[in-house]
């Protein structure tokens, strides 16, 4: 069919020819083959289509050249939908060609639906069912091929194993990159994904084995190592080259094996959890994904991911929280301290008892929180890195349907603006959308699961914190969140936010499971916790010089709000300071303050004069 075509076009060029020749139109989806037909069409056997780069037909130079017969011309050709264009790409997988198809139905001829196609392609049939696509031959040929990878691989023929297994994997990754380019059924793309997740695992652990024979050869003496190959004591020289593999590749492969080793299973885990995420397994993903998300459900337990405080600092430097924060999974405390080092105080709680205590020494709660009640703590303000997963929906949906905050921000996968099937989602994103969504334009540093001992890697996850705003009518949001595009590293320096003003609060209350109550901590009376705290206060008045307000008092003894309101009502009443109208006051003789001041001493004195 290529014989009358210019000479050495290359192999790939002429199979590209002939499948373009024998279909009436090619269709690619790599880099590489895009250059292969921008080649043929500098040659002007090739045309583009105009509304889609990746389609090219044949020439009339072409058909002179080759004397084929040409096809039906494209105005005569239908698109429908996409569905079958995809189905009929995946035919052709190897050569990437496709032919747009027309749908007739034949009410007749007992309801069934016919699927033309032109030649040489077959008709295709099915009964009228709803769109659901079933097995096809294209689907049992690569499912065959990746088949023969593994039984390769089980043969210990690793060559065999990644040629194979390779094939499969880019056939599977072109059908389904253009089914999901002409909008076909998530069905169909999720199969073909299915396909690619496959062949990549199967590629993966070959070349894990390369890695593996290729040492065990080293160490024998049979194949050089570095610099030239004066080590090798035979003329049988085993030669990277002749399985695909360059020492970069090898060096990868090394790293693949090491983290398999240290953490077994971990490929096939991260592959998991791409196809769980809705994303494409691709090589880059996993190499890049190696010793970060691939522990088991089990495995994960209470989804413990520590937030990094590049995260809460740059929260509080855009949003001011009430001056008590409610944290309901505080874990081990990452968010907890960053608002208290910014001034805040903070109701702490978490479904494991982990120990953690605010900075005045108060333990956390132990209760789920999604079988919470908030009391006296409705409407407070929340902070939270929610738990990863299925139940980060309810968690949320929990929060802003029970506890009602005034504003809640959440650190939240960029994806969970997308997903339609949940209603706790559509609740979250369509009936009570929030206010504004600060998207991390550079990724955050990786959130490794807690106790995790494995390799560790960059994070992979685009992240954002998404914040809930309450009306005043008690809905959230205005219908579209406002999207802002934040860098962390702008704010390693930059200074939280005034916290608000505090107010009364008691603690959450749980509801208890079977055979099992929640623990609440008792809570020091405040006339205790505010003669505990008057020498350290007495020691901050006297540095200061110049009017203060509340909050700073609090930031700088680092006390509660009530504590603090105590503290200076008492050190009014004593004379020790005065208030200027303004919600300040002035110490009255700071330096001369001291801890061990007698009350009744300098009362005498205040008095006198």
């Amino acid at each position: 069919m290529t014989g009358n075509l210019p000479k050495n076009m290359g192999e790939k060029a002429e199979r590209f020819m002939a499948a373009a020749m024998a279909e009436g139109v090619l269709v690619v989806g790599t880099e590489a083959d895009m250059r292969t037909c921008r080649n043929l069409n500098s040659r002007g056997l090739l045309r583009r289509n105009q509304q889609d780069a990746s389609i090219w037909y044949p020439t009339d130079r072409a058909y002179e050249l080759t004397g084929v017969d040409r096809p039906a011309f494209d105005a005569d050709l239908v698109d429908h939908g996409g569905e079958a264009i995809a189905r009929h790409a995946a035919n052709h997988a190897t050569v990437h060609a496709v032919l747009p198809v027309s749908i007739d139905i034949g009410l007749d001829g007992g309801g069934v639906e016919v699927l033309t196609i032109s030649p040489p392609c077959a008709s295709y049939s099915k009964p009228r069912e709803p769109a659901v696509i079933a097995a096809r031959g294209d689907e049992n040929e690569l499912l065959a091929t990746v088949e023969r990878a593994r039984t390769a691989l089980t043969e210990d023929d690793v060559r065999h194993a990644l040629v194979l297994s390779g094939g499969a994997y880019e056939e599977a990754k072109a059908a389904a990159n253009y089914a999901e380019k002409v909008k076909a059924s998530r069905e169909l793309i999720t199969k073909f994904r299915a396909i690619q997740a496959d062949a990549l695992k199967v590629e993966t652990y070959a070349t894990i084995r390369l890695a593996e024979l290729v040492d065990a050869a080293q160490g024998r003496g049979e194949v050089s190592g570095r610099g030239r190959p004066k080590n090798v004591q035979t003329d049988d020289i085993f030669k990277l080259e002749e399985i695909g593999v360059d020492r970069r590749a090898l060096h990868q492969a090394r790293k693949l094996r090491d983290a398999e080793l240290k953490a077994p299973g971990v490929v096939e885990r991260a592959i998991a959890d791409r196809i769980e995420a809705g994303l494409a397994p691709t090589r880059n993903a996993i190499r890049h994904a190696i010793g970060t998300r691939s522990a088991s459900t089990d495995e994960k337990g209470d989804q413990l991911y520590e937030t990094p405080v590049e995260a809460t600092r740059t929260v509080l430097a855009l949003e001011s929280f009430s001056a008590v924060v409610k944290l309901p999974e505080v874990g081990r405390g990452a968010i907890l301290r960053v608002l208290e080092a910014a001034g805040y105080d903070a109701i702490i709680s978490d479904l494991r008892d982990r120990g953690t205590a605010t900075r005045h020494g108060e333990l956390q709660q132990v209760g789920d929180f999604l079988k919470s009640m908030p009391g006296e703590t409705e409407g407070m303000d929340m902070v939270i890195n929610p738990p990863y997963g299925s139940v980060a929906n309810a968690f949320l949906a929990h929060a802003v349907r029970v506890h009602k905050p005034r504003k809640i921000a959440a650190l939240l996968n960029l994806n969970f603006m997308c997903g339609f099937d949940d209603p706790d989602r559509r609740y979250l994103m369509d009936e009570n959308p929030p206010s504004r969504i600060y998207v991390f334009t550079r990724r955050l540093p990786m959130m490794h699961r807690d106790g995790w001992d494995g390799p560790e890697a960059s994070s992979q996850m685009n992240t954002a914190f998404f914040v809930w705003e309450r009306n005043d009518d008690g809905t959230y949001g205005d219908g579209f969140p406002r999207i802002i595009r934040v860098d962390w590293k702008d704010f390693e320096e930059a200074k939280p936010l005034l916290p608000g003003a505090g107010g009364s609060i008691s603690p959450m209350s749980f509801a208890a499971k079977p055979d099992e109550f929640a623990r609440e901590t008792p809570r020091k009376p405040l006339d205790q916790r505010v003669t505990e705290e008057r020498n350290r206060a007495l020691e901050w008045l006297r540095e200061q010089t110049e009017p203060f307000d509340i909050a700073a008092m609090r930031r700088g003894v680092a006390i509660r709000g009530l504590v603090a309101g105590a503290l200076l009502a008492g050190f009014e009443g004593e004379g020790l300071i005065v208030p200027d109208g303004e919600g300040r006051w002035q110490a009255v003789r700071p330096g001369e303050l001291s801890p061990s001041d007698d009350i009744e001493t300098l009362e005498a004195e205040n008095a006198g004069s």
